[in-house]
This record gives C-alpha cells, structure tokens and sequence, in this order.
C-alpha cells in the first residue's frame, strides 16, 4: 500500500501524520517506507534525531517530482509492505508524481471551514490525476481538532459536500504529537497508552480498510473516531 499525504495547505499535520503512520505500522510488523519529499526536510531530521536516540525507525528517503518514473519508487517500493510519502504544500509538480504512484491520497484538513475552504486546489490536483489513473482512491482527514467542537462540526459538514470521502477517524489536537517528534518516536511508541496513539492506531486501521475497498464512514461528527481531551 502507498499512502500519499497531500494537499496544498502547509500547517495541517501532513508530516506529523505522515511520521505516525509509518511508526505505528513498523510496529505492527510492517516494512515501511518513509518517503520525505518535503523541501523543509521534517521526515529525514526526525529520522535522524530517530538514530541518534537509538528507535526503530522505517527506512526514510528523499525524492522529488519524479519519483513516479521507472527506476525510482516504483522500483523500491516493492520490497515494502507500506509506502508513507510527506509531500509539501504547493508544490504541484510534487504533488502530482505523488499521485501517479500512490494507492490512497490522504488529504489532511485542520479543523474549521476556512481550512476546508482551501482543499479546492488539492481536490483539482486529485480529479486530475484520476483522468489518468482512475483506481486511484482518496480521502480527508481532519486533523488538529479540539474536543468535540462545533468548530469541528462544522469543517465536517463543508467536508462532506466536497465529493471526496471523510474518514472516520479524526486527530486531534495534543501535545502528545510534539513531544514523540522531537524525541524521534511516533506517539504509539512514545506514549501507547495517551489518546494521539489511539487515534494513529484507528488511522492505520481505517485506512487498511479503505485501500481494500471499504469506503470511508461519512457519518455525522458525533460517531467519529477521536478522544476527547483529558
């Protein structure tokens, strides 16, 4: 499975998410793959700062918009069980060789409607790549979310109407996050039992289902997957 984390918006958890899902299925028994092609680098210096503390880590690489081509990530990723790639905000170029290799494009999206608002671009760049590749599937993820807000609700709603599946499980806002990265951990590592873990683990469980053809949930908030704050 090649999940890319994509969208044109920076500031909305795709390296986190991107970090946390290759963790947690490392853990599981998987070979993973992190791809980093982010320009900031933030996968390649966790995974760093991963080696210097001696954690386990998947294998991390750099690539760039042409990591779809024939001899690139084609090619490595068949000695993987899961490809995670981290692609940055704006750069479509990117985004697009993204795309034209993975399985599930996960879009992730803060948490209030001026966030969904600016999921437009990134859904064009998706229907793009379907003209040429129409197996490929696609979902949003809301992440940074706080309790069970009506903020949350209402980015939920605008969401919905977008034509590209909500998953179910939702991140939320939590320190959690902050303290596993700066340590070189995923939260279900560094923190098993905290609510980021649970909601990483639900995540990586979801998005299984759905690469197998099993839809996302678009049910209302109030049946989402997330922990409210402790």
């Amino acid at each position: 499975m090649i999940v890319a984390l994509t969208g044109q918006k920076g500031g909305v958890g795709k390296s986190t998410t991107a970090i946390n899902l290759a963790v947690a299925a490392l853990a599981r028994g998987k070979k993973v793959l992190l791809v980093d092609a982010d320009p900031q680098a933030t996968a390649r210096t966790w995974g760093d700062v991963a080696a210097e503390n001696g954690h386990e880590a998947p294998t991390v690489v750099a690539m760039g918009a042409t990591m779809h081509k024939q001899g690139q990530l084609p090619s490595i990723a068949e000695g993987y069980d899961l490809v995670v790639i981290d692609c940055p905000p704006r750069h479509g170029d990117v985004q697009r060789s993204a795309l034209m290799i993975a399985d599930v494009a996960i879009l992730p999206c803060g948490a209030s409607a001026a966030d969904a608002w600016a999921l437009a671009n990134a859904i064009d760049l998706i229907n793009e790549a379907r003209v040429l590749r129409d197996e490929l599937k696609a979902a949003i993820l809301l992440t940074r979310k706080q309790g069970r807000t009506a903020l949350g609700k209402g980015a939920r709603t605008v969401l919905e109407s977008s034509g590209i599946p909500v998953l179910r499980t939702e991140l939320g806002q939590r320190i959690a996050y902050q303290e596993a990265l700066a340590a070189g951990m995923g939260v279900t590592t560094f923190s098993p039992r905290d609510a980021a873990s649970k909601e990483v683990s639900s995540l990586l469980d979801e998005l299984e289902r759905f690469c197998h053809g099993q839809e996302a949930d678009q049910r209302h908030d109030s049946q989402s997957v997330v922990c409210a704050a402790e």
